[in-house]
């Protein structure tokens, strides 16, 4: 998953190192010292009362290797999306990832991949500094690249944070119809939507459709028989009865709940369930652990559709608009 951190510390080039009067002997020191990590051939970062997540190093990575390298070469791909502050999951960070706008001379390298792919201008833009691609193409590239489920979570996240538009993503998806993956794109962009708030809720998207499950309305608001607002869900499946909520264990956390403690959210959560279940939905609530299993977790909804077949709903619900 992406927690890319505000203020990142600057990378130091061991050129900058030396002129300051320090040595390779005490850069190598800094390094055992847990002082400095060694980002790139000559580049470093410092460590010192930083906590730095696998997202945080990556992008420190990618500000080394531009500053060495060829300002005709983009970032593109997972470092791109990574820059842009997209939501990943299982997605390879080992090396950056760079474009050249030519017809061929790929390569990978230890620390470096560089992909031949013809660039228009407006798909090129600037953030803190570097070059990448922009978020639509970022995403067609990945859902071209990355696995399914990899593609769907990342370019859920844009849509989500507004960075790019179905429109958009479709229209780069035209260019990119001579390009390998094409096909596999065109089924990402299909499927991606928006109204997904976290990795988790996107991966839940992709274990119920490969179970094949109804498709559900995602973020639908719940009402009684009287017109009063109950919830919003994460996911309605109307045809089974069954509402689905993914349970991140986000709202525990101090700066989420507020004043509350975290029993008062459980409390919260249990009533609200409660009530639900009394206009006649069957509620499933799922966490990580179960998405490492969607085949049981398919099993489970399909259980509790047996189980609302012998309720009665009662009151409405309405959907929240596509994003």
């Amino acid at each position: 998953m992406h927690d890319r951190k505000v203020d990142l510390p600057q990378p130091i080039s061991r050129r900058d190192a030396l002129a300051s009067g320090l040595t390779d002997v005490d850069l190598r020191r800094m390094c055992r010292n847990g002082e400095l990590r060694h980002l790139a051939r000559g580049h470093y970062v410092p460590l010192t009362g930083v906590d730095l997540t696998r997202t945080d190093r990556h992008v420190l990575l990618v500000q080394a290797v531009c500053a060495t390298t060829s300002t005709s070469a983009v970032v593109s791909n997972a470092s791109s999306a990574m820059v842009h502050g997209l939501q990943t999951w299982e997605i390879s960070l080992s090396r950056v990832h760079l474009t050249r706008d030519r017809t061929n001379g790929g390569r990978m390298g230890k620390k470096i991949v560089v992909h031949s792919s013809h660039l228009e201008p407006d798909e090129i833009t600037v953030v803190d500094g570097i070059r990448l691609t922009t978020p639509p193409r970022t995403v067609i590239d990945l859902a071209r690249s990355e696995p399914f489920e990899q593609a769907v979570v990342a370019g859920d996240s844009a849509l989500h944070q507004g960075l790019t538009t179905t429109a958009e993503l479709r229209e780069h998806l035209q260019r990119a119809r001579r390009r390998p993956g094409r096909r596999a794109a065109a089924k990402v962009v299909e499927f991606l939507d928006g109204r997904s708030e976290s990795v988790g809720e996107s991966r839940t998207r992709v274990a119920l459709f490969r179970g094949g499950l109804p498709t559900p309305e995602l973020q639908a608001n719940v009402f009684g028989p009287d017109g009063e607002w109950v919830a919003r869900v994460d996911f309605l499946i109307e045809e089974l009865g069954v509402i689905v909520e993914f349970d991140g264990m986000v709202k525990y956390q101090a700066e989420l709940r507020g004043k509350r403690t975290p029993e008062a959210v459980v409390i919260a959560e249990k009533v609200r369930e409660d009530r639900l279940r009394a206009l006649g939905w069957i509620v499933v609530r799922i966490t990580w652990d179960d998405l490492e299993d969607a085949a049981r977790l398919v099993a489970r909804i399909r259980s509790a559709a047996g189980i609302a077949r012998c309720s009665r709903r009662i009151g409405t619900w309405t959907p929240t608009p596509r994003v």
